[in-house]
């Protein structure tokens, strides 16, 4: 392999965004939560369910910087970590990865078309987020919240299991969140040069919107946990936890513009996270006493 095709290849893996897809492991939530994570059949098809969802993803991840091109050229960052921005890789060579992903994706509506059915309502909320909806101020924070919502909802199809409201309601305000927290470091960095949108937005205003939604997700698992799942009070103290330390990482640390980045890079949240999905497990474990 030539250096050129060598710095193709690892281009069009960058341009599919692997470290993002540490988002879809929301799909596993209904998995947990339900008890069936002994079951080898609703394991195969939640980890069937997170790869679909980690194609997809790519496949937005590409279009939108497909349409950000011109715009991420004039980035201080992007202009070099995004592979099209920086010329690694040319635009119809992302395009024939692109079609490769939908290839992948049609073939998974034959094997698990309910599933592909909310995978498909994601992929059109982020092409509506793409070229409308992330110039629109609130709309823009609440379409990419959304989002995690629908990871969330698909892992209940998967399953064939209902969706608790409790989780849905607690997903949408940690994802609002987090949402708030991506926007506020943008401009904290960036300035309101960065997005359009963020012209419309103050660093105090989105400060107001992620306390608000921190203490919904708070609130709301709580109110899950000891109404639902008694066994899962234990798990409350790291959750808020995890919410101080985020925070922390963002003001004291100067991260969270990407939350992927800010989790992978600090190693209390990723031992938090991995605590709180093992201590649900333990807890959630059949034949477990109460």
């Amino acid at each position: 392999m030539t250096r050129t095709a060598g710095a193709q290849l690892q281009g069009l893996i960058t341009l599919m965004r692997p470290k993002q897809w540490v988002k879809n492991g929301f799909v596993f939530a209904p998995l947990v939560f339900s008890g069936e994570f002994l079951n080898s059949t609703a394991v195969s098809h939640a980890v069937l369910a997170v790869l679909l969802f980690c194609i997809a993803s790519s496949a937005t991840y590409i279009i939108n910087d497909v349409h950000d091109i011109e715009r991420d050229r004039l980035h201080p960052v992007k202009s070099k970590s995004r592979p099209l921005a920086a010329g690694v890789v040319s635009v119809p060579l992302a395009m024939a990865l692109l079609l490769g992903l939908y290839a992948l994706l049609v073939c998974g509506w034959f094997v698990f078309p309910k599933v592909l059915a909310v995978i498909l309502a994601y992929m059109l909320l982020n092409l509506a987020y793409t070229f409308v909806l992330k110039h629109q101020p609130v709309v823009d924070i609440f379409t990419i919240a959304i989002g995690f919502v629908l990871r969330v909802y698909a892992g209940a199809v998967a399953l064939s299991v209902p969706i608790s409201s409790w989780m849905f309601v607690t997903t949408l305000c940690l994802a609002l969140y987090l949402a708030a927290v991506k926007r506020r470091q943008e401009l904290s960095k960036s300035g309101a040069g960065a997005r359009k949108v963020l012209e419309k937005y103050s660093i105090s205003l989105v400060d107001r919107y992620a306390e608000i939604s921190a203490t919904g997700a708070l609130l709301f698992y709580s109110m899950f946990v000891m109404t639902a799942k008694p066994d899962l009070v234990i798990t409350v103290p790291l959750v808020l936890f995890g919410l101080f330390r985020y925070w922390y990482v963002v003001e004291a640390l100067d991260g969270g513009e990407s939350p992927t980045d800010a989790l992978l890079a600090d190693w209390q949240l990723l031992l938090t996270v991995v605590v709180w999905v093992g201590t649900c497990v333990w807890a959630l474990w059949p034949g477990m006493p109460a």
